[in-house]
């Protein structure tokens, strides 16, 4: 994760839309900027609206090395004020967010406000990242962002599907 001479390195991070991914991810970009790391923080624009509507025009504005960013996430915009449709938003962040990510690292390294990004560290679930750091020629570090207990059930969900309790059998449904 070099940075140039004399320039703090730049850590670019992008979490899953969605407070279960964000808040963890927040937590490790507040733990790089104490260390020293320029720091670039990419919600979606869906999200950024939503944290700002919450906590005002303000709430973003802090160190000159820590700054958030949005990028579109693909679908219809709305002004709900809830957790966009998982499916949905799983498919579109995979279809259409590379492109503005990209126009966004090349945003940042063309201005000359903050130092060149070094890395990338991006929810494993945004696989889209890769790409842009491959062609960016800069290191990328996937984060799982589920709790220790929701690692081990993905862990062991097999199990489930080999004794024959998932998926779930039976006419019981959840709408009635």
């Amino acid at each position: 994760m070099g940075s140039q001479a004399g320039q703090k390195p730049h850590v670019v991070c992008v979490p899953y839309p969605a407070q279960g991914h964000i808040n963890p991810m927040l937590k490790v970009a507040k733990l790089l900027h104490a260390k020293g790391f320029h720091v670039t923080f990419v919600n979606t624009v869906y999200n950024h609206n939503r944290l700002l509507r919450s906590r005002g025009p303000n709430a973003l504005d802090g160190f000159p090395s820590f700054r958030f960013e949005a990028i579109p996430d693909g679908l219809p915009e709305t002004e709900l004020d809830a957790t966009q449709d998982i499916p949905a938003l799983c498919e579109s962040t995979m279809k259409n967010c590379l492109a503005p990510f990209k126009e966004l690292l090349q945003r940042i390294n063309t201005g000359d406000d903050v130092p060149p990004v070094s890395c990338i560290l991006s929810d494993g679930v945004m696989s889209f990242t890769l790409d842009a750091a491959e062609e960016l020629g800069v290191p990328e570090v996937l984060f799982w962002t589920p709790s220790g207990c929701g690692f081990m059930a993905y862990l062991h969900y097999y199990v489930f599907v080999e004794k024959g309790l998932s998926p779930l059998k039976g006419t019981c449904s959840y709408t009635d």
